[in-house]
């Protein structure tokens, strides 16, 4: 990727405040009819999932979800998105110059659904069938996790599920990722915690504190409501969580998670295969995408942009 100015990098006051609470936004990214024109022209890609790097040749087993993983590796508008310069340079502002894409993931929410309950990832082990850490930083690094950049398709409101932060939470990790969680497709939409309905996509995020006493302090969260085409920049190990879809409306609310590295990172180093969610898929095709500066350990593959697509670099 060639040397390019960083227009939209954030302010000292703008990263003093990331850095203190643990994210940072909302940010204007397209206009709401925009989104809209975009969504519309998307949903038809979507649903063919049989391009997904995942789909190929009945490579998934089990949960088929895993098919909207890393659609920014066959949809041209997502592999634009993720490398937009409104992302990039922010990210790149914090994580430094050089700077990958590993994942994305869409996160619909639809009417009646559950929110989704409060959690931090590190290494994002916790929900590897494997159990071996999908990303591994150098030992004398001083993060760890991943920079989610999360924008809103729709509209992202109290009342059909947007997301929750707890502020400064993402200094101190309150789950253990070596245990395990015991995946249940028939949970989903059937737990609640607290009087809210709560889940993790058929896990159950107890199962992996560190003190089984410990419990969230919901009274310190506050709620990201999001226009349409507006985006907010998060530690993976920050607190979040997302309110219940009230049902009140039956339009769905639909978010687009784009995850950040530093290229020094290792990203799946010991796996040959994605196991998340009760489902399976072969690697193979997988390749981080590299968004901003350069490739200089040589540790990962990379893959890219070419006019049909993505096609992996010879490195």
């Amino acid at each position: 990727m060639s040397e390019k100015t960083a227009t939209f990098s954030l302010s000292a006051d703008e990263l003093a405040q990331f850095h203190r609470d643990g994210y940072i936004g909302p940010f204007d990214l397209y206009e709401p009819d925009e989104m809209e024109a975009n969504l519309r022209a998307l949903r038809p890609k979507l649903i063919n999932s049989k391009t997904s790097i995942y789909s190929q040749d009945k490579a998934i087993s089990g949960n088929t979800n895993l098919s909207s993983y890393d659609r920014h590796l066959d949809i041209d508008f997502l592999a634009e998105h993720i490398t937009r310069p409104e992302i990039a340079d922010r990210v790149s502002s914090i994580l430094g110059p050089d700077v990958l894409c590993w994942r994305s993931e869409f996160f619909p929410k639809y009417p009646g659904d559950e929110g989704t309950d409060w959690h931090q990832a590190d290494n994002f082990s916790n929900v590897a069938g494997s159990k071996h850490p999908q990303i591994v930083w150098p030992e004398d690094a001083e993060f760890g996790g991943t920079i989610t950049v999360w924008a809103a398709f729709t509209e992202a409101n109290v009342d059909n599920g947007c997301l929750q932060f707890i502020p400064g939470s993402h200094r101190t990790m309150n789950y253990d990722e070596s245990k395990s969680m015991d995946y249940d497709a028939d949970s989903i939409n059937q737990v609640e915690k607290n009087g809210v309905r709560r889940g993790f996509f058929g896990y159950d995020y107890r199962q992996l504190q560190k003190d089984p006493d410990w419990s969230p302090d919901e009274s310190k969260a506050v709620s990201q409501v999001m226009r349409q085409g507006q985006f907010v920049i998060f530690w993976s190990t920050l607190m979040h969580a997302s309110h219940p879809h009230s049902g009140r409306t039956d339009k769905m609310r639909l978010g687009f998670a784009g995850r950040y590295l530093p290229t020094s990172v290792r990203v799946y180093p010991h796996s040959t295969e994605l196991e998340e969610f009760g489902g399976s898929a072969s690697l193979d095709r997988f390749g981080n995408v590299l968004v901003s500066g350069r490739d200089e350990f040589g540790h990962n593959r990379f893959v890219d942009a070419t006019v049909n697509g993505f096609r992996f670099e010879a490195r």
